[in-house]
């Protein structure tokens, strides 16, 4: 009879509890939606801006005041001899560009991130290319080391005379410009890719789409230069240079002074 009695009373208290569960979880699920992230998309943005000034940085380093400040056209003596007279400076050109691949890659895979919602597919194609890119210029720096080592003081170097080694230390320079050219192919290809997706998105300007898509192909016509008329690829350098300079830099200073807006789908579950 007490078994009986206490059935009604029991079903209600479990009414109870399942009602104030599910209410509970309701209010849990909305505030948790209020929630930001620990780290937003914007700071996501703003940490990739900094590395990729680092990755510039880096990058104009090595090229610029290293690589370009040693060499003198048609005189082989005269860059063996600035390369062993500065050889703190051209192995630091080495160091420079092995930070600017380690910092790269974390840029390149906040910057995945922040726009695959337009094409999940391109995006992670765009990745291929640079980590192709990346490990083609990162084996090519062998290349440049080689150029310092031809100008070593080792005994079997003492089978070639100076101007044979100073000939060998610059072919090894020109090497490590080829390599680097086509090592910027995937880069441009890289840039168009993600100029693209910029372009599409409502996350930055467009403007930084086509101006970074067209530094992607400044890469790709100064490599294709090199490659098929490298007579001609010392004059329109700079030019291409420029552009490229120009793309990268508006991207990312746009990502460290602005950041990201918000995806329209995080607008609609904010609001």
């Amino acid at each position: 009879m007490n078994f009986l009695t206490t059935i009604p009373g029991e079903c209600i208290t479990y009414r109870y509890v399942v009602n104030f569960t599910a209410l509970f979880s309701m209010k849990k699920k909305t505030t948790l939606n209020r929630i930001p992230p620990m780290t937003s998309d914007k700071t996501l943005a703003r940490i990739a801006g900094l590395l990729y000034l680092v990755v510039i940085g880096t990058g104009l380093f090595a090229e610029v005041f290293v690589r370009q400040a040693v060499r003198v056209a048609r005189d082989a003596m005269a860059t063996a001899r600035n390369i062993q007279s500065s050889e703190a400076l051209f192995r630091s050109g080495v160091f420079a560009d092995l930070i600017n691949f380690v910092v790269g890659l974390p840029c390149v895979l906040i910057v995945y991130l922040l726009f695959k919602h337009v094409n999940q597919s391109l995006a992670k194609l765009a990745i291929i290319f640079v980590v192709i890119q990346t490990a083609v210029i990162a084996v090519n720096l062998l290349n440049q080391i080689s150029s310092l080592l031809f100008l070593g003081n080792d005994i079997y170097l003492h089978s070639f005379q100076p101007d044979q080694l100073a000939a060998l230390s610059v072919h090894a320079l020109d090497l490590q410009a080829y390599g680097y050219g086509i090592g910027l192919v995937f880069f441009g290809f890289y840039c168009l890719i993600i100029g693209y997706l910029i372009f599409k998105s409502d996350r930055v300007s467009p403007v930084i789409g086509i101006l970074y898509a067209l530094a992607g192909l400044g890469y790709l016509l100064n490599s294709s230069t090199l490659l098929l008329f490298p007579d001609n690829s010392s004059a329109l350098f700079p030019y291409f240079a420029i552009v490229s300079f120009l793309g990268e830099m508006s991207f990312c200073l746009w990502l460290v002074i602005i950041g990201v807006r918000l995806k329209s789908s995080d607008k609609l579950s904010s609001e």
